[in-house]
């Protein structure tokens, strides 16, 4: 016998559960569906390293940080914003503290307290959550599922699709839905990858310099800018200040480093002018400009043979081209970019060519750099289409 539920949520992430939450406080009854064995796997691993549950600035601070999507990601952020989310992981019993650059934090540091916390209230309200079943599309008009006991079909009133994007495929996001959709004359943008690190062909002398950050430094890329640190990794600079800028990059714009953001072109050039006596170049600008080994040799390996005009040295300084093979494969990337297309949605987030039929989080075509900008938007929009679902099936219960 087929079953039937009152709405099925597909995917077990942060927008997925927020989803669900809203159909259960409104009484309706839920199946949350997860195609791996266990549910949030990627806000799981994210917590591994500190789980970033958002940046506690003003709204319209926090908005400008989803670039072009900002105006349409705005409404369902104000309503859903830094203090609310914060709110919410309270209202589940976690103590939180805020970080020097505003990024707010459980105070345990992982994000397993809290998706316990999050199931258990989730449970209250009847929904149900069944792992390894991946969806299939449809049969018709029903849901289709593979799963451990083999294929099944399910009779939805309303559905939330809450599928991720396409990096990270090992845990649950690799794009397999935007073949389902497609079918369905769904429009999709292509994905692309958003947060990743960038690959660089490093020369032998870097190789002391692997593991180690670069720290005191800006870059820009287009109209993107960065204060925050990167790493020298053996393939390449990873780090949050590369993932800020590295949209702009993926579009083809020149990556420079400042090496000294907080001096002056002017200053750096009359250090520099300093009589150099038998010191080396190196020795000169460790003594003079304070480089320290990691910039000193990142100028090294992308500005030489370096000017010996102290201005020309100066600006080299200030806007170095960083030299790269583009960004790290899509997989390896922390989001993605692309997805499906807001002129697909109705401004509650449901498919105009599927009525009854939601999307949220990564899925939808909108990116963020890291910071707890990412899952702000994942939590609002999975919030918006739980709402917006349940308003579907009340407004259907009436006619």
């Amino acid at each position: 016998m087929m079953e039937s539920w009152d709405a099925v949520v597909i995917g077990a992430g942060p927008a997925g559960l927020m989803a669900a939450e809203a159909l259960g406080r409104a009484g309706y009854r839920v199946l949350v569906a997860e195609a791996k064995p266990s549910v949030a796997r990627k806000f799981l691993m994210a917590g591994k390293s500190g789980l970033n549950l958002t940046k506690d600035e003003p709204f319209d601070q926090l908005i400008t940080r989803y670039g072009e999507a900002a105006d349409w990601l705005a409404p369902m952020i104000r309503v859903f914003d830094a203090e609310a989310v914060q709110n919410w992981a309270r209202g589940l019993g976690s103590e939180l503290f805020t970080g020097s650059t505003g990024r707010v934090f459980p105070t345990v540091m992982k994000a397993s307290p809290l998706l316990r916390a999050w199931l258990t209230r989730l449970d209250g309200f009847g929904a149900q959550v069944r792992t390894r079943w991946r969806w299939a599309g449809w049969e018709g008009t029903v849901l289709a599922f593979e799963t451990p006991d083999g294929p099944k079909q399910i009779n939805a009133r309303a559905v939330v699709l809450a599928l991720g994007g396409a990096s990270w495929a090992r845990l649950g996001s690799d794009g397999g839905w935007a073949a389902l959709l497609g079918e369905r004359a769904v429009e999709i943008a292509p994905f692309k990858p958003a947060n990743a690190g960038l690959l660089v062909d490093w020369s032998d002398h870097m190789s002391p310099q692997f593991g180690q950050p670069l720290k005191g430094i800006a870059l820009h890329a287009g109209p993107l800018s960065s204060r925050g640190e990167a790493v020298i990794s053996e393939r390449g600079l990873e780090g949050g200040g590369i993932y800020s800028v590295c949209a702009a990059v993926r579009d083809g714009e020149t990556l420079r480093m400042d090496l000294l953001p907080d001096l002056e072109l002017a200053e750096i050039a009359r250090r520099l002018s300093r009589h150099r006596g038998k010191a080396s170049i190196s020795n000169h600008l460790r003594k003079v400009l304070k480089l320290g080994a990691a910039r000193a040799t990142v100028l090294q390996e992308f500005g030489r043979p370096l000017p010996q005009d102290t201005k020309a040295l100066a600006r080299l300084i200030k806007t170095l081209p960083v030299k790269h093979a583009g960004l790290r494969p899509m997989d390896e990337a922390i989001s993605t970019a692309g997805g499906v297309r807001r002129d697909a949605l109705d401004g509650n987030l449901m498919l105009k060519q599927l009525p009854g039929t939601f999307c949220a989080g990564e899925m939808l075509d909108w990116e963020a750099p890291t910071g707890g900008y990412l899952l702000t938007a994942c939590l609002a929009t999975g919030r918006l289409a739980g709402r917006a679902a349940a308003g579907y099936l009340a407004s259907a219960a009436t006619r």
